[in-house]
């Protein structure tokens, strides 16, 4: 049998075609993979619909649960019998409720001295309709019976119920773009994004930078290179609570190290308050500039604790890059600087390319630092900051969706030219 009858068959336009055999393994292996595709898609899709949905919508914390009938009775005795009141309050203070229906089951021998308006009284139940209860309304009805001794006691456990229709405003069909014109039109929107983009690229750059120069530091073969690559690893592997407290403290401007540090040294004539200063005037070649001090101070610490991530993946590269290539360049005379700047960096731009995609959508997204060390004031309130504060600080969960969207569409627009600028070769 020769050679040809192994081969796959092709069809007319010279492509080649899968036998039974082979569809019936990518037939097997699509139905193993969809389970995990349907996992992997629900986690993602599901929070990002929702989140889409809920920026359509002026929806508070409170609006979580849907309106309901809050009910509370309270049972005193009396010289006749007992009285009873039943408070009704509507938990929404947005949405109304109705056809509200309170009720609760009477002893035959307890007499009604007198029925209020809309209720009915059989001879085992006592039922009152409401046709609205309004949002954040709350309604007495008081009830009088004549009942023999020890009624009130009996009374104390008829336990009492209510319900009602109401509208929950997640599922309604309504929807309105209020969060976004609030969001775009909001004085400081564009500050807050301003601030956000400047964060972002600056930490970005300064993290791949210092990586870059601790792997070419940690590229040569010296004693103790071992324990210093375990050191450097320390800012990104430690606990961001612990670490951001610790830079607090040491930038205190009462008890600070580094305060202290800088006035025995010279540099500063009084303290600084590192994280609670917006902006100090400096000279710069003649010109009077506003340095953001609070926000280079979260830039530096964004740098210093994720700058171990990039040395990582840039030592790695450098690594596998091959030695004969520098060899040939010494030997042809090239200086230090020549052969990295025409041996190391082309080697290295493709992995730095990609450090530069996946920090800036992460330093985009990052909230936890900022918070721990200012908690977005002093001119460091970035997108991810406002959309918590939106959300939690005044309980409008609309507006901060609305800002998350503008936050997922700003890094889905970036990716996007990343990918369309950046060459296939160098990814």
């Amino acid at each position: 049998m020769t050679d040809a009858a192994h081969r796959p068959a092709r069809n007319a336009k010279g492509s080649r075609t899968r036998g039974p055999l082979a569809r019936a393994e990518a037939g097997l292996a699509r139905i193993m993979l969809f389970p995990s595709v349907f996992i992997v898609a629900a986690i993602v899709l599901f929070p990002l619909l929702a989140n889409f949905w809920i920026s359509f919508k002026p929806v508070t914390l409170g609006d979580l649960r849907p309106p309901s009938v809050l009910l509370s009775d309270r049972v005193r005795a009396t010289d006749t019998g007992f009285t009873t009141d039943w408070r009704l309050r509507n938990t929404s203070r947005s949405a109304a409720i109705t056809n509200v229906v309170v009720g609760a089951r009477v002893d035959p021998a307890w007499t009604l001295q007198e029925l209020p308006e809309n209720c009915e009284r059989t001879p085992e139940r006592l039922t009152c309709r409401l046709e609205e209860l309004p949002p954040a309304t709350r309604i007495r009805l008081r009830f009088a019976f004549e009942a023999p001794p020890g009624a009130a006691d009996q009374a104390d456990d008829w336990e009492p119920t209510a319900s009602g229709d109401s509208e929950n405003i997640l599922t309604n069909a309504s929807f309105t773009l209020e969060n976004f014109r609030d969001a775009f039109s909001a004085r400081e929107f564009w500050t807050v994004l301003r601030v956000t983009f400047v964060y972002t690229i600056f930490g970005t750059l300064a993290a791949i930078v210092l990586g870059l120069f601790a792997a070419l530091l940690l590229d040569r073969d010296f004693r103790g290179r071992g324990i210093l690559r375990g050191l450097f690893l320390f800012p990104y592997v430690a606990p961001v609570i612990a670490v951001a407290f610790a830079w607090v403290i040491l930038l205190d401007p009462f008890s600070g190290s580094v305060n202290a540090y800088l006035k025995e040294a010279g540099v500063i004539g009084g303290a600084i308050n590192f994280l609670g200063t917006r902006s100090v005037e400096i000279g710069l070649f003649g010109i009077t500039v506003d340095f953001p001090v609070a926000l280079s101070t979260v830039i530096a610490f964004e740098a210093w604790r994720y700058f171990p991530l990039s040395f990582l993946f840039i030592l790695a590269r450098m690594q596998s890059i091959n030695t004969e290539m520098f060899e040939a360049a010494r030997v042809d005379g090239a200086s230090p600087f020549q052969i990295f700047r025409y041996i190391s960096i082309p080697q290295l731009i493709g992995i730095m390319s990609v450090l530069f995609l996946l920090r800036f959508i992460w330093t985009f997204n990052k909230f936890d630092d900022i918070f721990l060390l200012t908690g977005g004031a002093s001119g460091t309130r970035t997108l991810v900051v406002d959309v918590y504060e939106q959300a939690f600080a005044i309980s409008n969960l609309g507006a901060g969706a609305a800002v998350a969207v503008v936050v997922f569409t700003v890094l889905l627009t970036f990716s996007l030219l990343f990918f369309r600028i950046m060459p296939k070769e160098e990814l």
